[in-house]
Formats: C-alpha cells, sequence, structure tokens
C-alpha cells in the first residue's frame, strides 16, 4: 500500500494523458504536495520527485505551487534550488519572498534575508513579512536592527501581532540596559491589546529579567515588575514558570525562586534544574542534594542537566563519597542514554574524581567513554596540570587532534607555574606561529615564565606585545607583569602597573603585598593590606548604584579614604544621579587633589545631566579662580607606522575635512540603529542643535573616523585618548562598531574599552 501511494504521488501521467485540463493537473499537483505537507519531513523526497515530474511532463507551476515547492526545498536545507526556484518568478510574492527570508534566518544567513526583505515592494510587504525579518533579526543577536524594524513597520501602519512583539521582545532582552527600554515596549504591548496573550507576557518577562542583570539597573525594581506581570497572567505555561524562577536564580534572589517554585502545581524538570543550578553557585550543598532527593521521591526524571549540577556541587564541596553514590546510582537507572548525556554527565564525572584527588580514576572514565568531546581532553588536561604531572600533561596534549586556545592556555600557564619556564616560552611561541592567536591568559602564562626565569628584556617585549594588541588592561595579563617586574627587581615598574591598572582583584593587591614584603618595604606592605577590604567594596557598591551603602561603609573604615576611594563615588554619584552625595565627595577631592581637573569635569557633567546650568557655571569659575586647566582632549591613533593626533574641533589634519565628511554620512546610519545624540554631555547651555554639533566634533569621534577610512575592511581600530571618553562618544562608538562590524578599542585614560558589534567591555561604567 505504501509503495502504491508514493506511486500515485509521484506518477499522475495517465491523467495527464486523459486531458488537457491544466487547471486540474494543477490541482492535481497541488493536493499531492498538499499531502506530503501533512506526512512531514519523511516526505521531502516524493515532493522533489513530484516536481521532477512537472518539469518531465512540461507543466509550468503557478505561484501557489511554486510557493509550496520553494518551501519544501527550504525545509529539506537545499537553499539553492530554492532560491533559484525563487529567481525564476518574474514577481514574487510576499509568500515566497516570506519563505525564504524565514529560511535564510533559520540556516544562520541574515545578511541573504535582509536582501530578500531590503527587494520586497513596500506595497506587497505585510505585517507577517515583517516579523520573519524581525525574527531573523533577533536569532541572530542584531537586537537595534530588529527594534529599528518594528519601529519602521509601525510607521508605515503595519500593524504589528502577537508575533511582533513576540520576536521584538527576544530582540529587546539582547540589547536592554536600562529600565525605560523594558518600560517603553511595555507600553506599546498593552496599547496594542497583546498584554494578556501568554507568549507576549512570557517574552516581556525575559526582558525584565534579563535587563535585571544590567549594572545600570536595580535588579530588585525589574525583578519586581517581572513578577508582577508573571503574577497578573491569566494562564501562565511551563516557559512562564521557568523564565520568573530562571530570572531570581541569576540574579541570586534564591528566596524569592523557591518561592515562586513551591507555588507550581506541575513540577517542571526545568525548574527543578534552575532552582538546583543556582543552590550549587551559592554553595548550598544540602538544598541541591534536598531537591535532587524530592525529584527521585516525586518520580521526577533526572536528567543530565541534572546530574552535572549534582556532580559538580560535590566536586566544589570536596564530598567525594557522595559523588560516587551519585555515580553509581547513574549508571543503575540510565540503561540506555543519549550521547549528548554521556558525554556531559562523563566530563562532570572526571572533574569530580580529579578534583577530589583520584586522578587515576578520573584518567579511567576518560580512557574508557567511547565519545569524548574537546570539553572531555581539556578536563583531562587540566587534571594532570593542577597535580603537577607535567609530564602525562604533555602527553596527553601532543595526543589532541584539535587544541582550542583553552588547551594551548592550560598548558603554557601549566609549564610556567610547574617550574619549566623555557618550555612555555618555546610553547608559547609556536602557538603565534601555528596555533590560535594568544587571548591575554595565554599572555599571562608566558610573563609567568619570564618571571621564573628573572627574564626582564623578554618580560619587557611581552608587555610591549600586549599593548599593541590592545591587552594590557587585561587583569591577569596585569597580575603576572606586577609579579615579573618585582622578581626581575623593577619595583617602580610594579606599582606604576598597579596603580594604573583599571580593574583590581585579590590576585592583584596579593602581588603588589607580596612584591613590597619581597623588597624590604613591610610598613607599606601592611599600609596596602589594610585599604584592600576596602576600595574593591566601595566600587562594586557604587556600580550597584548602593551608594548610601558606599557612603556608610567609607564613615566607618578604620582609616582616612584615599582620592581612589572618593573618585568611585563621585563616578557612581554621576552616573545614578545623587547631586548632594556626589557633592560631598567632590568636596573631600577638591581638598586632596585640588589641581586635578578629573573631578572638577565629572561634578560639571553631573550638573550638566541635570540642567543644573548655573552649577555648571560655578564648576568652571572655581576652576578659574583656582587656576586649573582642563587638559585638552585629543585622541591619537597609528596608521601605516604614523600617529595621527585629532584634537577637539580639529581644523589642523589634512584629511580633516574628509573626516567630517564621513563622520556626517555615519552619524546618519546609525541613527537609524537607534542612536541619539546624548546632549546633556556638552557642559554649555546652548541650543540643541549647537550641542550635537559641538558632541560631533569630539577627538575619539574624529580618530575612530580616521581609522575607519584608513584602516583595511576587518582591521581592529585602536585609538588612544589623554581623557576619560565621554558618555555620548562611548555611546556613539557602540554604534559605530555595529554599523561598520569593526572591533574599536579605545584606550581613554580609566581603562581600555573594547566596542564590538554594538557592546563595551566595560558594562558603560567607567
Amino acid at each position: 500500500m505504501k509503495n502504491a501511494a508514493a506511486k500515485s504521488l509521484l506518477y499522475p501521467t495517465q491523467y495527464l494523458r486523459r486531458t488537457a485540463d491544466i487547471s486540474a493537473a494543477a490541482n492535481d499537483y497541488a493536493a499531492k504536495l498538499q499531502l506530503c505537507c501533512q506526512r512531514g519531513p519523511s516526505a521531502y523526497a516524493l515532493a522533489a520527485g513530484i516536481h521532477a515530474h512537472m518539469i518531465a511532463s512540461g507543466f509550468v507551476p503557478r505561484a501557489h505551487i511554486l510557493n509550496r515547492l520553494i518551501d519544501f526545498y527550504c525545509k529539506s536545507f537545499n537553499f539553492d534550488y530554492a532560491k533559484r526556484l525563487f529567481d525564476e518568478i518574474p514577481e514574487p510574492d510576499v509568500v515566497a519572498r516570506t519563505t525564504l527570508i524565514a529560511a535564510y534566518s533559520a540556516s544562520g544567513n541574515p545578511k541573504l534575508a535582509r536582501e530578500i526583505f531590503d527587494k520586497t515592494p513596500l506595497r506587497i510587504r505585510d505585517t507577517v513579512c515583517y516579523n520573519a525579518m524581525i525574527t531573523c533579526c533577533s536569532h541572530n543577536n542584531d537586537g537595534h536592527v530588529a527594534i529599528q524594524l518594528f519601529n519602521e513597520m509601525r510607521l508605515k501602519n503595519f500593524k504589528p501581532d502577537n508575533f511582533t512583539f513576540t520576536s521584538v521582545l527576544g530582540a529587546l532582552a539582547i540589547i536592554a540596559d536600562r529600565e525605560q527600554h523594558c518600560q517603553q515596549l511595555h507600553c506599546a504591548v498593552v496599547k496594542s491589546g497583546t498584554g494578556l496573550v501568554t507568549s507576549v507576557v512570557n517574552a516581556l518577562i525575559s526582558v525584565y529579567v534579563k535587563c535585571a542583570s544590567s549594572p545600570l539597573t536595580s535588579s530588585s525594581s525589574l525583578m519586581a515588575s517581572a513578577r508582577k506581570l508573571f503574577n497578573e497572567m491569566p494562564a501562565k505555561d511551563e516557559l512562564s514558570w521557568t523564565t520568573i524562577i530562571t530570572g531570581y536564580v541569576k540574579n541570586e534572589d534564591l528566596d524569592s525562586a523557591r518561592e515562586v517554585f513551591n507555588e507550581m502545581d506541575e513540577k517542571l524538570v526545568v525548574a527543578w534544574n534552575a532552582m538546583i543550578s543556582g543552590y550549587v553557585q551559592e554553595g548550598l550543598v544540602f538544598e541541591v542534594f534536598e531537591m535532587f532527593r524530592n525529584m527521585h521521591s516525586l518520580g521526577i526524571k533526572h536528567d543530565d542537566f541534572t546530574y552535572t549540577s549534582v556532580l559538580s556541587a560535590c566536586a566544589d564541596a570536596g564530598l567525594f563519597l557522595h559523588g560516587k553514590q551519585v555515580h553509581a546510582y547513574i549508571l543503575r537507572t540510565e540503561a540506555k542514554p543519549a550521547w549528548d548525556f554521556l558525554v556531559s554527565v562523563n566530563n562532570a564525572l572526571i572533574t569530580l574524581y580529579w578534583r577530589c584527588g583520584k586522578i587515576d580514576q578520573a584518567r579511567n572514565i576518560f580512557d574508557t567513554i567511547c565519545i569524548k568531546d574537546l570539553v572531555s581532553w581539556n578536563i583531562i588536561l587540566s587534571a594532570y596540570v593542577s597535580v603537577g604531572k607535567m609530564h602525562e600533561a604533555k602527553s596527553i596534549f601532543n595526543e589532541m587532534s584539535q587544541k582550542s586556545m583553552l588547551s594551548w592556555t592550560v598548558m603554557i600557564s601549566g609549564l610556567a607555574q610547574h617550574g619549566f619556564g623555557e618550555e612555555a616560552l618555546k610553547l608559547f611561541n609556536k602557538m603565534k606561529s601555528n596555533g590560535p592567536e594568544p587571548c591575554d591568559y595565554a599572555f599571562s602564562g608566558a610573563i609567568t615564565s619570564c618571571a621564573v626565569l628573572a627574564s626582564l628584556e623578554q618580560g619587557r617585549q611581552l608587555h610591549g606585545q600586549l599593548i599593541r594588541l590592545g591587552f594590557d588592561s587585561s587583569l591577569s595579563a596585569g597580575n603576572a607583569l606586577i609579579t615579573m617586574y618585582a622578581r626581575c627587581g623593577v619595583l617602580d615598574a610594579a606599582q606604576s602597573l598597579f596603580l594604573t591598572m583599571p580593574c583590581l582583584d585579590s590576585v592583584s593587591w596579593n602581588a603588589m603585598i607580596a612584591a613590597l614584603g619581597q623588597h624590604g618595604h613591610g610598613a607599606q606592605a601592611l599600609e596596602l593590606l589594610k585599604r584592600y577590604h576596602y576600595s574593591r567594596l566601595i566600587d562594586l557598591l557604587c556600580r550597584a548604584g548602593k551608594l548610601n551603602e558606599a557612603k556608610n561603609v567609607i564613615q566607618n573604615m578604620p582609616f582616612e579614604p584615599g582620592a581612589p576611594i572618593w573618585e568611585a563615588l563621585l563616578s557612581g554619584c554621576r552616573l545614578h544621579g545623587d547631586m548632594d552625595l556626589g557633592v560631598h565627595a567632590a568636596e573631600q577631592l577638591f581638598e586632596m587633589i585640588p589641581q586635578h581637573d578629573g573631578t572638577y569635569i565629572l561634578l560639571a557633567n553631573m550638573f550638566s545631566t541635570a540642567g543644573r546650568w548655573d552649577d555648571v557655571a560655578m564648576v568652571r569659575k572655581f576652576m578659574r579662580d583656582r587656576g586649573v586647566k582642563k587638559e585638552p582632549g585629543c585622541s591619537w591613533l597609528e596608521v601605516e607606522n604614523k600617529v595621527h593626533v585629532f584634537l577637539v574641533d580639529d581644523t589642523v589634519h589634512p584629511e580633516v575635512q574628509a573626516v567630517y565628511s564621513y563622520l556626517k554620512e555615519l552619524v546618519l546610519r546609525i541613527r537609524k540603529l537607534g542612536y541619539v545624540p546624548d546632549t546633556k554631555y556638552v557642559l554649555h547651555d546652548m541650543e540643541s542643535e549647537q550641542k550635537e554639533y559641538a558632541l560631533s566634533t569630539h577627538s575619539e569621534k574624529l580618530a575612530v573616523v580616521y581609522g575607519l577610512l584608513k584602516l583595511p575592511r576587518g582591521a581592529t581600530i585602536r585609538i588612544f585618548k589623554n581623557l576619560r571618553i565621554c558618555g555620548e562618544c562611548h555611546n556613539a562608538v557602540k554604534f559605530m562598531s555595529k554599523a561598520e562590524d569593526r572591533k574599536i578599542i579605545v584606550r581613554d585614560g580609566k581603562r581600555f574599552h573594547h566596542f564590538k558589534n554594538g557592546e563595551c567591555s566595560c558594562g558603560n561604567y567607567w
């Protein structure tokens, strides 16, 4: 019967010979294609056979049949043939165009999807077509363009539907870093009447949850908004529960997560795994095992995520016997596990055994598993390196058919840390010649080797390479350099690095304290130790917007706070708009470092943001009275072995007119991506157009544009600036990196900023 059915699908020859009725033949083909559609993927080959018969019989299909065939070829991943069919249609309709857009989106080719969309005449576009393109942008992490398309479709009077809002909210979740971003689309959802649709509300909750992780927002406020939406939902599905629970877990509010979890009638595996994962991250091993046992008692099947989380908890807490019991349970209950289950669980088991000191048993598991991935190899390599068995580690490294950046870095660092400095440097050089381009962690290993060998000159060369590649703001590389300079007897260089590093961690402080001790500066080492518990705390509180808590810590410190602490507080006040506390911080800085222009600029920026122009003028007068001059802003870059310097409102550079011309064009393009000049960074009260012009002439913008004009397509642009980059330029360069598909690195007076795909490494706090 199956063969007969297949033949009837493929060969309507007798019918064609019986009648010349083209309309009837078209209906016959359409019916058979519909039957293929109902059968799903197993019938795609039959559809191709039907198409072959059309060609052989001379039948010329019309639009509705061609559209169905294009759909079949797309679903069977034969995109080239689908496009050939599409190109043969004199005027493809919106269905054919939308089908191809969706297919290119699913295959990860947004450029081809956009080409089809842009060539679709406005008169035949519809909401479904816009939805397909917005979804494409969202799935390919292009949030800015997705929102631009959403705004465009509304301006052109296309009415958004449930699918539109679900897609555009997914796109917003990629880029949202402020509460108003969430609120604006929330209002649009309510006005559209889709505020009770489960899929739309789920997407909106997800936006609030993801935005809560931004350093520029209050996570508690955003999670409260997400919870309110969740509580008011008329119908909740599996995604609703898991989104809100996972959101609380990611924002480290396990009590609220557990509260929602306990309200669930249906115990969903994803929600259980989210709770277990949260407890693992917080080191709450008792709660991990309580959840694991409860899943078993309620008959909820554990999956690979459950097992890997529980095994990670055992490894972190050193509970080897518990982990071994879990291992035995897995062997007893998982008779025919899937390959992906085996890979992830076996990797967790290898980690458990070696971290609990059972390296031989870890190796036995590694040797006996049938399926190994790169993670498996890197874990066993790390295991041998961690216990200092470098002979075995080298053997594993040489056996690896594929090596990742992590593989090289682990091996280089391991050799350096276990006294094989020369081998580490040789391997580092081999990596530069034959492997991937070294990252900052690989440089750290090589620099550590120089410290072991007391090779100052080679360490300096590596330091120079770091600067040239834009890695000298790296925390790990900076820490290694402090130790290297200290061990090579150059304490001044170590101290200079410590004082200028944009970010410090416990390793940085320990390295500097040890360096002072090694060089006989015991009193300075003890003083530095006292200051360590406080400096980092103030910075973290200010980043999180907890300014009153930061003020209380400063007031209760056992020593007088220095200028860096007050500067961190002033920066936090500028960002979060606390005028009174900001003025207090500035007053302390005026007493300590009265000639430092940065304090005055930060204070003036804070006042200008609030529109307090009289106070801005007062700050400027204060500077004049004290004889403090603002250092002129300048930015520079190297092009073809020549350094090009740009000043604010530059008229001197020989190619500056070309720069201004291209900048004007570029601003128009990034405006379409959502860029709006932020005139609050202009420290003068003037008309809006004048403010925008003043911002456009900042030196960092001119330098970036010159780099875009002169450096080869795809080359990284590296800009150096003597002052802090202003917030408006920071925002503009993010959009420029997106529009030009370039990586742009700006080293300002405070830190390095790595711009890529519309984002910056600093998280918008500097």
